[in-house]
Formats: structure tokens, C-alpha cells, sequence
């Protein structure tokens, strides 16, 4: 990792720290500080926004340790979202659990339920694969949807208000305070995995996984655990939704989803936690640039392509990313510090 001059390392912990000077401490502090203060001073509408993102921060992050990191390519993420939430919408509606309880219940149901589809991993990879993480998400959906007198069906399930002890979360404002402390909490576990033995496993089965096999790494082992790790976040996601909304229904969790999540990771930077955030950020705001637009361009051009904009304008932006930067946001921010680091002596001079 790059540093600024005049920052030296003297022990290994110190080189595999998060933070090398206090300087980013400080800026991460001011961000954090503006970031929890935003229900202070921002719209209702600016609130529903940044907490959707955090939501698609927490499912991204997830998709990112089980596909960036590990390598194991998964289409089926909203099906795992949808099962984290429907596990904890049940037990709030059925079964009287606090959602406090509920919650990490349905991070619990989403990780199982990836343990179990994660199973076909050990044999097959690539579109094979990917092929089965399309056919998990069809049969959650269609096991939900069959299920009626517990999930509601096609009907969708109403659920209880949010609330944590005496704290009632029916505020925008105190809704977007638990999304984003859980973002924050996802976040840094996400960062700290790649320091961790099972971190440098799953990078290694990315990279080559019969070279990881010979080296004595446990491919059922890691890669079980990328699908448990990375379902856990798609299943506390999924729980936030719909805990959002009062209800639950299968109409929250499309396919198209998965690919956008996908879209998003490799908008961001693949196999990076700053990118699954940039990633997630990027698109939600051409989401809300779409919408901006959206009547603009009816005016301007048929209708019928205006309603199509989101889709096309998605589209696009990942083809160009796969283009001319299929490293990502995180890798032209990094190169933008690099830089700057470096300046005005921006290039090196060879001996």
C-alpha cells in the first residue's frame, strides 16, 4: 500500500493496519461525524436515499467477499437477501420476535440457506456456476411465494414497526441511524477479512484454486465459508429492507437485482472493500440521476425509450467500466492519491 512520504513502517502490524497516519484517522473522523449528522439538516427524500445505498452497501460488501475476494461468481444475491428477510419478517409477524432478536436470525437463515446452494461450489465453477446461483434464487422465490400461510405468498406479509427497546425506528431519521452504524460495522469486518488467515484463503482460491489445494488450503472448507460470510450481509440487507417498508414481498428482491449488485461491484473495483462502497454509491446516484431525467428526455424522445433510460443508461456505464476501467472506481482513486502523493515529482525517475 502507498503512503505519504515521511510515513515509515517498523513492524509488520503497522504495515497491515487500516489507517498509517493520523490524518486519515482525522478525515475518517469528519466523515463519519457530517454522515451521522445528515438527519439534522437533510430532506426526508435525501434520508430514503442514503439509506438505500447503506442497504446496498451491506448486500454489495457481501456479494464482494464471496465473488471479489473468493471468486466464486454468484447471480443469485437477492434470492439470499430475500430469505434473510423473510426469516426475520416471520418471526416479528408470526412469532412476536423483537426485531433486535430477528434480525441477526435472518442473517443466520440467509447464511444456512448459502451453505446449502454454496454446495455445488466444490464441484463446479465458472458459468456451471453460475448457472446454479441463477437456479437458487428461482427456488427461494418459488418456495416463498408456495408457502403462504407462513410467508403471505404473493400476497406479501405485513410486519411490525421497527423498534429497539423503547427506541421506535418508524423515523426516517432513526431508520437511516441503524442502516448506517450496521454499514459502518459491515463495513470494517468486510476490511479486516482480508487480514485474516481465511482472508489471504479465499484471495488465494481466486487467484488459482488448485495452486491454493497443493498449498494445503481447505477448498471445501473456505469455500463454504465465503458463501456463508457473504449470505450473512445479503441476509441482514435483505432484513433492513423490509423492515423498511412494514412488508414483505417477493417483488423487493427481482433477479435484475443480482445483476445490478454485480454491476455495482465491478463499477466499484472487484476485490476491494472501498469499491463495493463507490460501487454501491455510484449507481444508486445515476438511479436518482435517471429519475431527474426520466422527464426530460419524454419530451425529447419517445416515451417509451425514457421509461427504458435506467436500464440502458446501467447497461452502459458497466459496459464502459469493463472497457476502459475494469478495475474499478477504487483503482483510478487510488491512482488520484498516488499522484498527489507524489507531486510535483509525478513521475519517476529511473537510475
Amino acid at each position: 500500500m502507498a503512503i505519504r512520504t515521511g510515513t515509515f513502517q517498523e513492524k509488520y502490524a503497522q504495515d497491515m493496519s487500516i489507517f498509517h497516519s493520523r490524518l486519515q484517522r482525522g478525515t475518517l473522523l469528519v466523515f463519519l461525524v457530517l454522515l451521522f449528522s445528515g438527519p439534522f439538516f437533510l430532506s426526508d427524500r435525501m434520508l430514503t436515499i442514503l439509506t438505500m445505498m447503506g442497504i446496498s452497501v451491506i448486500s454489495v460488501h457481501g456479494l464482494n467477499i464471496l465473488t471479489g475476494y473468493c471468486g466464486q461468481i454468484s447471480i443469485g444475491h437477492a434470492g439470499f437477501m430475500a430469505v434473510g428477510g423473510y426469516t426475520s419478517a416471520v418471526l416479528c409477524a408470526k412469532l412476536g420476535f423483537p426485531f433486535w432478536l430477528a434480525l441477526p436470525c435472518g442473517a443466520l437463515g440467509a447464511g444456512i440457506a448459502g451453505l446449502i446452494f454454496g454446495l455445488p461450489s466444490l464441484k463446479i465453477k465458472g458459468f456451471y456456476l453460475i448457472m446454479a446461483t441463477i437456479a437458487a434464487h428461482f427456488i427461494i422465490i418459488w418456495t416463498i411465494i408456495q408457502l403462504h400461510g407462513i410467508t403471505g405468498g404473493a400476497d406479501g406479509l405485513s410486519i411490525p414497526r421497527a423498534r429497539i427497546g423503547s427506541i421506535s425506528l418508524n423515523t426516517k431519521a432513526n431508520y437511516f441511524w441503524l442502516v448506517m452504524v450496521l454499514a459502518c460495522l459491515g463495513t470494517l469486518f468486510a476490511k479486516n477479512i482480508v487480514r485474516t488467515r481465511a482472508g489471504r484463503a479465499f484471495i488465494a482460491i481466486r487467484d488459482n484454486d488448485l495452486a491454493a489445494e497443493v498449498m494445503g488450503v481447505s477448498l471445501w472448507t473456505y469455500k463454504l465459508q465465503a458463501f456463508f460470510i457473504g449470505c450473512v450481509y445479503a441476509g441482514v440487507a435483505g432484513a433492513l429492507l423490509i423492515h423498511y417498508y412494514s412488508f414483505a414481498s417477493t417483488d423487493q428482491f427481482p433477479f435484475m437485482d443480482s445483476v445490478w449488485y454485480l454491476g455495482m461491484l465491478i463499477v466499484g473495483g472487484m476485490g476491494s472493500t472501498a469499491g463495493a462502497v463507490f460501487g454501491a454509491i455510484a449507481l444508486k446516484v445515476l438511479d436518482e440521476l435517471v429519475t431527474v431525467a426520466g422527464p426530460v428526455m419524454s419530451a425529447v424522445v419517445a416515451p417509451q425509450a425514457a421509461a427504458s433510460l435506467a436500464l440502458i443508461t446501467h447497461g452502459l456505464v458497466i459496459i464502459i467500466f469493463l472497457i476502459f476501467e475494469p478495475r474499478g472506481l477504487h483503482h483510478r482513486w487510488e491512482m488520484i492519491k498516488t499522484y498527489f502523493r507524489l507531486w510535483p515529482f509525478s513521475h519517476e525517475v529511473s537510475e
